[in-house]
């Protein structure tokens, strides 16, 4: 019986023997595994670089982002046309007004019994197609002066600087109502420091002083007078009062949509008689109308009048005052009368002040 037990004992203590180094062997091993998979966790965990980016315009960012934008330019020619004055206006076209009734019904609106802004400016939005003569080119921004008939007070302050030689030209310049008029001495001031050209919204010369106003080029900058922005030219006072009195608007195209572009102007008050009114914006649209690009279609697409503080705006028909479609024979009739109006032979100075500009 003792011999039984013996071997029981002995048999116990070999299994916790045998169980002790087998678990000192496996705690080794598990240790060594362990220290493997953290040096692998370490490896893959690598602190990921920031890269610092510098400052990034709006227009620029997300650019990859395709947004569904809906089409700016509004054609509503698929809708029915209304039969009474009561209906819901997004399911039916827009009515369109002729200039004398949409600015009496923005009179009546500004009536002192209603919003009591008689004189209330009245607001000019043109939409235009800015699609160039190829499918990848588009009409630049521009800005321009359009002269009108009728003036008004714009609240714009216009400070107009005019260079000239002659005393007939310099007693045109000052009738006409030029802020300061001066040759070859006012160059001098301003070279030498004296007088700001800051000071000036517009600088208008005359080609007879071209050749020593190309001193300050360098100054002037976009300010030179050029054909081209209707600063230079012979008929100073014309160009005075264009620029004193005209109205300043400027196109520029949308940031997502570059077939689209938005002229806002004013064209006067609404104190104003209604024919003078119509012929500002007559002249206005007639000034923009000479943008337009070489091709098929319409460039003046919409035209809206609005006034401030109300929010109501009202559609008219600009074709009665533009050509709606480009047309090539009209075109060409159209510059050739151009050159034949203009003079056969420019005077010698003009030609040389011209070249010196170039």
């Amino acid at each position: 019986m003792q011999s039984i037990l013996y071997s029981m004992r002995a048999l116990a203590l070999r299994q916790t023997t045998g169980e002790a180094l087998r678990q000192l062997h496996l705690s080794a091993v598990s240790e060594a595994a362990r220290k493997g998979t953290r040096e692998k966790a370490r490896k893959k965990k690598v602190k990921v670089e920031v890269k610092k980016v510098g400052f990034i315009p709006h227009n620029q960012r997300n650019k990859k982002i395709n947004v569904k934008r809906a089409d700016k330019h509004v054609d509503d020619s698929w809708k029915q046309v209304p039969k009474d004055d009561c209906y819901v206006g997004r399911y039916y076209r827009w009515p369109v007004y002729s200039v004398s009734e949409a600015i009496q019904c923005h009179q009546e609106t500004h009536h002192p019994s209603m919003y009591n802004v008689p004189n209330a400016p009245l607001n000019v939005d043109i939409e235009l197609n800015m699609q160039g003569e190829k499918a990848t080119r588009f009409v630049d921004n521009f800005q321009r002066m359009a002269m009108i008939p009728n003036k008004f007070e714009h609240g714009e302050e216009r400070k107009i600087i005019v260079f000239t030689k002659g005393n007939n030209e310099v007693l045109e310049a000052r009738e006409a109502g030029a802020s300061l008029v001066g040759g070859v001495e006012l160059i001098k001031d301003i070279t030498s420091g004296e007088l700001l050209l800051s000071d000036y919204q517009y600088v208008i010369a005359h080609p007879n002083i071209l050749a020593e106003l190309v001193a300050l080029r360098g100054l002037m900058k976009r300010k030179f007078p050029n054909p081209k922005s209707e600063t230079l030219g012979v008929n100073l006072a014309e160009m005075i009062i264009k620029f004193s009195s005209g109205i300043s608007y400027s196109a520029a195209k949308d940031e997502y949509q570059q077939n689209f572009g938005l002229i806002t102007a004013s064209v006067g008050t609404l104190n104003m008689d209604k024919e003078k009114l119509e012929e500002n914006i007559k002249f206005l649209l007639q000034d923009v109308n000479t943008m337009r690009p070489k091709r098929e279609g319409r460039f003046i697409t919409r035209v809206l009048l609005k006034s401030p503080p109300s929010n109501e705006q009202l559609k008219i028909d600009p074709y009665v005052y533009v050509p709606e479609m480009w047309d090539k024979s009209t075109a060409k009739v159209k510059r050739e009368e151009a050159k034949k109006k203009e003079p056969e032979a420019e005077p010698a100075e003009a030609k040389e002040a011209v070249a010196a500009a170039n």
